[in-house]
């Protein structure tokens, strides 16, 4: 399950906006609601964040899933 966040002023991962399925619907509803410019994906433990920003790289939010098992 992939999850859109949205950065609220304190945290990056702070309003969650939507849930989906796929990483392709996931990445179109935050081009749609968030509106970023770049992203860049990490794997980090049992979980994969890809990172939104805006034009002059300021967080604007985040997506990820929790994986289960190894990687």
């Amino acid at each position: 399950m992939w999850k859109v966040y949205k950065y609220d002023g304190n945290y990056i991962q702070g309003e969650l906006l939507s849930k989906h399925s796929s990483e392709n619907a996931a990445l179109k509803a935050a081009k749609k609601s968030i509106g970023y410019t770049f992203c860049e994906k990490k794997k980090v433990n049992k979980e994969i964040r890809i990172w939104l920003d805006g034009v002059n790289y300021a967080p604007l939010g985040v997506i990820i899933k929790n994986t289960r098992g190894w990687l």
